[in-house]
């Protein structure tokens, strides 16, 4: 089913490239910019089985990207100045932000020389749990888990399945059951299933979280990156929607707190975790403003409208998605508008 949607979406970029719609709907479209969404920045080509290769691009696939937009006629700015773009009463030069979820280690040694080369300001959000090495990664830890077994025994209730693993195509099944068990989940089930898996086939979620994310000794040199703006990502990088209201506004501003003491600024800009439309809806948009925050990005797809001056806290952003970096596919990854009317 993912190859056959995969398929699908390479199609209808195909096509919006070929037709030249892309550049007919940048030429007509009242977007004023578009936000960016990226997790790691690898050169290696993801493993047959690698159902998280979507948040991995390659560093020259990065290079191209952003030699690219600013081809295009794009501003690449910092957050700050497109929201001001944005807020303004007049309509100003396209802005293009680049922004960076989850503090990965790779940011690191790949993303950030290409950054500074081009001269590129960005947006790092950092989940402050993750970053003190006691998150849990859940979602690569799932692959692991899939990948290094011929079977899993997954128990819920006292109940136990019992799922294949030993084919490409029986892991990538079995993945795609238990991610969306997972993401359907409540997270303290989520959080319980994970760490019975994880104990069950001896697998270290602390360790492959400090092997994946950061410490605050190499986030400081983000920190004083004049690029960066460090933003945001809640404490456990739990899905907000999910959680009682307290422990939700909890999340926000104890994440905000520890960067603050961390690096002596208190964020402005927060990223939800997962960033679907049930991961966060109006109430964590209510919570970010209320907290003082400037801005919020989720990951629904689409660019950025006037109106969105009244939704600062409910920001679109369009993901460069590692499956699909054929050079050709930036113009369309830089036409907000294509995935604004894909999202109606």
């Amino acid at each position: 089913m993912a190859g056959l949607r995969d398929a699908a979406i390479a199609g209808l970029f195909e096509l919006a490239w070929a037709t030249r719609l892309t550049a007919l709907l940048r030429a007509t479209s009242s977007a004023r910019g578009v936000i960016f969404s990226l997790h790691r920045v690898l050169p290696d080509e993801p493993d047959d089985f690698s159902p998280n290769a979507l948040l991995q691009v390659k560093p020259d696939f990065l290079d191209f990207s952003i030699r690219r937009i600013r081809e295009l006629g794009y501003d690449i700015v910092d957050l700050g100045e497109g929201i001001r773009r944005l807020e303004s009463e007049f309509p100003e030069k396209r802005f293009a932000v680049f922004t960076f979820d989850g503090a990965y280690r790779d940011n690191l040694k790949f993303a950030l020389p290409i950054l500074r080369r081009h001269q590129c300001p960005f947006t790092l959000y950092v989940p402050t749990a993750l970053v003190d090495g006691v998150g849990e990664v859940w979602w690569q830890a799932l692959e692991d888990l899939v990948a290094a077994q011929d079977a899993l025994a997954v128990t819920e209730n006292e109940d136990t399945d019992y799922l294949p693993a030993a084919t490409p195509g029986e892991k990538r099944a079995t993945y795609d059951q238990l991610y969306d068990r997972m993401r359907a989940m409540p997270e303290p089930a989520r959080v319980a299933l994970i760490r019975d898996l994880a104990a069950k086939y001896d697998y270290d979620l602390a360790a492959a979280c400090r092997a994946l994310i950061m410490d605050w000794s190499e986030l400081r040199v983000f920190a004083t990156e004049q690029l960066c703006t460090i933003g945001a990502q809640t404490v456990h990088h739990y899905e907000l929607a999910k959680l009682p209201p307290e422990q939700a506004r909890s999340e926000i501003d104890l994440s905000v707190k520890v960067i603050e003491a961390q690096f002596g600024q208190r964020p402005i800009h927060l990223s939800y975790p997962i960033g679907a439309a049930t991961s966060a809806g109006l109430r964590e948009f209510h919570m970010a403003k209320e907290l003082g925050l400037r801005s919020a990005v989720t990951g629904l797809p689409g660019g950025l409208y006037r109106r969105h001056r009244d939704a600062l806290h409910a920001l679109p952003r369009i993901p460069l998605d590692g499956r699909f970096q054929q050079r050709r596919y930036v113009d369309v990854f830089a036409t907000p508008a294509l995935f604004t009317l894909l999202r109606r």
